[in-house]
């Protein structure tokens, strides 16, 4: 897909992997909105894009993830526009060290990782269809993780378990990938495709100031991060799936570096995928059934 003049949308684009994904959009052309929590560091970031790639068409949506209401409201907003939206990147993510839950009463981890995108993504299904129309298709990408893990569709929230965080993290994500696989299902025949993307493993700031990343993972950043991959070799594997030919028409499928990867097991069961879409919907007050 040609990304020149389309509009696409990044969430957490303020630092990292998101940043770098606006940049790169910006730096085609493309038309970025920016979904960032941070009102201040949004702002900042915008600047460096724009200042970084000459692009003004470069706006910023202060949205938290972890707020239903926020989400709902972003998407009345841009919903309000009737504009089409050709890419949406559904990049934010966050682990905690300590259980807490959002003022909706969810786990943390699951809210910004999995329901704030699933949530965000069926209310811009509509603008995302237009997109479709227009030409090219409309493309959407999860950014997963490659933890080998299984979803305790039981306890979602990490009420009868002994909370992990990063088993917390690893679940959430592997919720992406159902999320991925039953809205291919659903959307098959739009023109609107989604997949999901492993970036590798690369300097990140998983956690931001809100979450934490525990001692292991801090220090072997400090320790190591030099030989890690930046966050501008990350993006291009997630940039390969917004604008590929090869890409074209593929959709609930699992990527690496530009190519299929096995996803865990659970994620292969079409069942698992529908009962991840029917908690994901109660929890956020969607329609299961139509999405």
């Amino acid at each position: 897909m040609q990304l020149q003049g389309k509009t696409a949308l990044v969430t957490g684009a303020n630092s990292g992997l998101g940043k770098a994904l606006a940049t790169a959009l910006a730096a085609r052309g493309a038309r970025v909105l920016m979904l960032c929590r941070s009102a201040e560091r949004g702002a900042a970031a915008r600047q460096d894009i724009v200042a970084a790639t000459g692009n003004d068409r470069v706006e910023l949506l202060v949205c938290n993830l972890g707020r239903q209401a926020d989400v709902r409201a972003t998407a009345a907003a841009l919903n309000s526009r009737g504009e089409p939206l050709h890419g949406l990147v559904n990049n934010a993510g966050t682990a905690f060290a300590e259980h807490g839950y959002t003022a909706d009463g969810v786990e943390r981890t699951l809210a910004v990782n999995l329901l704030g995108p699933f949530l965000l993504t069926n209310l811009l299904l509509d603008r995302l269809r237009a997109g479709a129309a227009a030409g090219d298709g409309a493309r959407i990408v999860n950014v997963g993780t490659k933890i080998d893990t299984a979803m305790d569709f039981s306890d979602l929230s990490w009420e009868r378990r002994k909370y992990r965080m990063m088993g917390a993290y690893g679940e959430s994500k592997l919720g992406l990938i159902h999320f991925t696989r039953e809205l291919a299902r659903r959307l098959d025949g739009s023109g609107v495709t989604v997949n999901c993307a492993f970036p590798g493993v690369f300097m990140s700031n998983l956690g931001g100031t809100d979450g934490a990343q525990n001692w292991a993972l801090k220090l072997f950043g400090k320790a190591f991060g030099w030989a890690l991959p930046k966050p501008e070799q990350a993006a291009e594997r997630v940039l390969y799936l917004l604008e590929s030919d090869d890409v074209a028409g593929v959709s609930g499928a699992y990527f690496g570096n530009r190519k299929p990867i096995a996803a865990p097991a659970q994620a292969d069961d079409p069942a698992a995928n529908a009962e991840l879409w029917r908690h994901a919907a109660e929890l956020s007050g969607l329609d299961a059934a139509g999405g």
